[in-house]
């Protein structure tokens, strides 16, 4: 293979958002190598054009810089025929509810599984910390700083000794919910992954499917759902269990009942949270008016906006507002917004089956774009 036709993947092993990307290139046949964040080239190359410290970040044989899952995606799905993105109104729909689900909406346990079952995680977090960098004297001690500072993160998304038991409840419930519907079809909507699955892939592979204590879980509760993590980092469609396979989204835009009661128990949690950091958001603009083009996002855990408070069946919840959920949230209005009447209808019905038709209203005052490789208020 001509190693000049090969990208390049920046990130590293355990992080969630990497973990979307890389099934993406997997799936989409891509060649690429990856590089930890702490390779040198990184810093002395790829930064300056990447703008922000984060990962993912994918370098084209072009030398085109991406930072960003949701942008490395979406470069390759306008040359490639939205390979991925369901064409018909309520798959298309439910496709980016799951990729918002999987970015944004199931921060909270992937937080809490990692960072709060250290007796059982914390020599394999370790390994990984240490050896996301290159040796030198300090490597140690950053490595302690790096974990210390993401526990303080993983707080902030709203895990406490009180809520701790509710969290994990909901997440019990989700995961019984999504093996039972992974025992019908290999993906989300049918024989194919979508948007979606790659969004879920997120917290399901690198802290969910992959750290020991909620690996434990998930293999013993819901081994369909550990195979689908399987499956989703294999570049064909590796659906063994199934002996009649299609190879294709479910026809009539069908939506399978039990997707629907997936999507009902993660309502419970979605919606509250993304009201309560549009309200936080929205005030921030009303009282900096910030000029277009200024940066909208942090880093990941960091208040920049404030802490949203929400009610998750009668307990009380506290959680970072980040605005990036509203990129995602934007996409699927959006998408709402060119159907046809008759189209939304169908759109409306199900969202309403499923708890979450406020979402089509819970929105920013002030729109978000992308402008060199960062999110900005327009």
């Amino acid at each position: 293979m001509n190693r000049s036709n090969i990208h390049r993947l920046y990130g590293i092993t355990h992080s969630l958002y990497t973990g979307r990307a890389r099934s993406y290139l997997i799936k989409n046949g891509t060649a690429f190598r990856e590089l930890s964040s702490g390779h040198k080239s990184f810093k002395a190359e790829v930064l300056s054009e990447s703008k922000l410290a984060t990962i993912p970040v994918l370098v084209t044989p072009e030398g085109q810089v991406i930072r960003d899952g949701g942008a490395i995606i979406e470069h390759f799905e306008k040359s490639n025929s939205r390979r991925f993105t369901p064409s018909s109104p309520k798959q298309q729909i439910v496709s980016t509810l799951f990729d918002l689900i999987g970015t944004s909406g199931l921060l909270r346990p992937a937080m809490h599984y990692r960072w709060n079952y250290l007796d059982e995680n914390g020599e394999f977090l370790h390994y990984h910390f240490l050896h996301s960098q290159p040796e030198h004297p300090e490597r140690e001690a950053k490595s302690q700083y790096m974990m210390s500072k993401m526990q303080h993160a993983g707080r902030l998304f709203g895990v406490t000794e009180e809520s701790a038991a509710l969290v994990e409840t909901v997440y019990i419930e989700f995961l019984d919910a999504l093996n039972k519907h992974f025992s019908e079809y290999p993906y989300l909507l049918g024989w194919t992954p979508c948007i979606g699955d790659f969004g879920l892939i997120a917290p399901l592979y690198a802290h969910l499917g992959r750290d020991p204590a909620p690996l434990r879980i998930m293999q013993q509760r819901a081994v369909r759902v550990t195979r689908w993590v399987e499956r989703m980092n294999r570049a064909d469609q590796d659906a063994l269990e199934f002996f009649n396979p299609g190879d294709s989204y479910l026809e009539d835009d069908r939506i399978p009942e039990t997707l629907e009661t997936v999507l009902k128990v993660l309502a419970e949690d979605l919606v509250p949270e993304t009201q309560a950091a549009a309200e936080v958001i929205n005030q921030w603009p009303a009282e900096h008016q910030p000029e277009s083009g200024t940066l909208a996002q942090g880093s990941l855990g960091q208040s920049m906006y404030g802490m949203a408070q929400f009610s998750l069946r009668g307990q009380s919840i506290s959680a970072v507002a980040q605005s990036y959920r509203f990129v995602v949230l934007q996409k699927l209005q959006q998408q709402y917004a060119q159907l046809e009447p008759a189209q939304q209808q169908d759109v409306t019905s199900l969202l309403q089956r499923c708890g979450l038709e406020a979402l089509l209203a819970t929105r920013l005052k002030r729109q978000l774009g992308w402008s060199e490789n960062q999110d900005i208020w327009l």
